[in-house]
């Protein structure tokens, strides 16, 4: 048996079903293997940028990673952004790079590069297979790094040779540890803040924001009377009716101060300290006030979810808390779009279970709270800031969780980045309704550019601007064979995404804003 062979029957032994792939010359030999090894399905992204945001949004909603198959350091640095949103999210991803053959990497031929020095960038793994009796093993140990809490992006460097050998066997599946517990003694002090009845803050991420780590937190809160939080940019976080409703911090600086003032004891549950997105002149980089102490419940890589049940008993909480729920749910909304307007309308369109992928910057920034009461669901986005991800993650949701519709908030902006995952959405017939909000411009940049006190002017307007020539949607998604419709009302909104929710396969609804 080959290495190329030995490494795809390693992955299916481990339990990967998937591999998002834009391979080259070096990984012939394992898209070869593909043909010979049931149950492990090659799914083709026309660019790597696409193929680490598939892996990203699927290891996300399936809780296990999925491969990645990429050619060389050139193949893996155009898939660096989408990586760098999965490393800050923690998403589970086996990354397979292939590479030179070992001696013929010394000739230096155009593709050689640093491939591991570009690895290490995203990675919480890294290792270079050296002769085909070891790729086995090298690929059962990246399964396991990857899925080690608190998750993250392994990555295993096959040089062409080491493919194509012979001598190599697959490896059994290696146990995945468990998250830490949390020190009784860190519990035990929060606790203590907790009972002075000083203002406090919850700010939750990771596992905290699936169900059980929300309805812990809530009892946290009724007890004591702290206040709930998430950061910014989440991961996924379970929302909808009898969900715990918890807002993000704002993204604005002055914002997030004035969400924090006044808090004596601001408490991570797998998030870390909160800071501004960016640095701006005059303006603090930490974002909590100077008399306010900061306590670490649980780390990301710890149970985070053990540690907020332990907090409510030691609290003596109620084992169960009522959600606020008064049943009534505005309508979809009329006339052209507003943020606020199109989460109330969104809200009462989205269908039950769907997975929300958001991307959508500055449309979006308004649409949690007008959302909390729509049908359960869970949403992803964005988490290291790179734009054009919603497109891919929503492409690999819809292969992790079939069953369910997937609605992709897209900016129109960073949708160019990644607009090939429509293609894939169109060939594997996912069930996603794809919506791009079209202002036509760089709208987070000419907020920025106010913000950090630079001037507008001839210039910033030339670059900002995205409408000479007027990109078309509606003829983008059509060529890459996924019907699309424009529209510009909230009411014509409605009536598409209605229809389209009632339908299979992929859509795009181009909303122009």
């Amino acid at each position: 048996m080959n290495g190329a062979e030995a490494l795809a029957r390693t992955l299916q032994a481990s339990g990967i079903e998937v591999c998002f792939a834009n391979p080259g010359t070096s990984e012939m030999h394992f898209v070869s293997a593909l043909d010979r090894v049931s149950g492990l399905r090659g799914v083709l992204g026309l660019a790597e940028t696409v193929v680490a945001g598939c892996a990203d949004g699927y290891g996300r909603m399936a809780g296990k990673p999925a491969a990645t198959l990429l050619h060389c350091g050139p193949g893996l640095a155009n898939a660096l952004a989408n990586f760098h949103n999965a490393r800050r999210a923690f998403t589970p991803i086996v990354s397979i790079v292939g590479d030179q053959a070992t001696y013929h990497r010394p000739h230096d031929a155009p593709l050689t590069a640093d491939t591991e020095g570009l690895a290490r960038s995203v990675s919480c793994w890294v290792r270079t297979s050296t002769r085909a009796a070891d790729v086995g093993a090298d690929a059962a140990a990246a399964i396991q790094a990857a899925q080690a809490p608190p998750g993250g992006i392994a990555t295993l460097v096959l040089p062409a040779d080491c493919a194509w050998d012979d001598g190599a066997q697959p490896a059994p599946a290696l146990r995945i540890p468990k998250p830490a517990a949390v020190d009784q003694e860190a519990i035990l002090a929060i606790a203590r803040a907790l009972r002075t009845g000083e203002p406090a803050m919850l700010l939750l991420s990771h596992t905290a924001l699936g169900e059980a780590g929300l309805r812990a937190a809530q009892r946290v809160a009724q007890a004591s009377g702290a206040k709930l939080r998430t950061p910014t940019q989440v991961g996924r976080i379970a929302r909808g009716r009898g969900r715990v409703p918890v807002d993000r911090m704002p993204y604005s600086v002055d914002a997030a101060i004035g969400v924090l003032a006044g808090t004596r004891h601001l408490i991570l549950a797998g998030a870390k300290p909160p800071v501004g997105f960016f640095a701006y002149p005059g303006k603090p980089s930490t974002l909590w006030p100077r008399d306010c102490s900061l306590q670490v419940l649980a780390r990301a890589e710890q149970d985070a979810v053990g540690a907020l049940e332990a907090l409510a008993d030691e609290l003596g909480a109620a084992r169960t808390v009522p959600m606020a729920d008064d049943g009534h749910l505005p309508g979809p909304q009329r006339g052209p779009f507003k943020p606020d307007a199109f989460g109330i309308t969104l809200a009462a369109l989205l269908p039950e279970q769907a997975v929300v992928a958001e991307d959508a910057v500055t449309s979006g920034r308004a649409l949690f709270p007008v959302t909390f009461n729509s049908a359960p669901h869970d949403w992803i986005q964005i988490t290291g800031g790179a734009i054009g991800h919603a497109f891919p993650a929503a492409t690999g949701a819809a292969i992790a969780c079939p069953g369910r519709k997937v609605v992709c908030l897209q900016a129109d902006g960073g949708g160019m980045y990644s607009l090939q995952a429509l293609w894939t959405q169109a060939r594997e017939r996912l069930d996603v309704v794809n919506v791009v909000f079209a202002n036509r411009r760089y709208a987070i940049l000419q907020g920025e550019l106010a913000a950090v006190g630079a001037a507008p002017g001839p210039a910033s307007k030339e670059l900002f601007e995205l409408s000479r020539p007027e990109i078309r949607w509606t003829q983008l998604a059509e060529g890459m064979g996924v019907e699309a419709v424009r529209l510009d009302t909230l009411e014509r909104f409605a009536d598409v995404f209605r229809s389209a929710c009632k339908r299979s396969g992929p859509f795009l609804i181009e909303f122009l804003i």
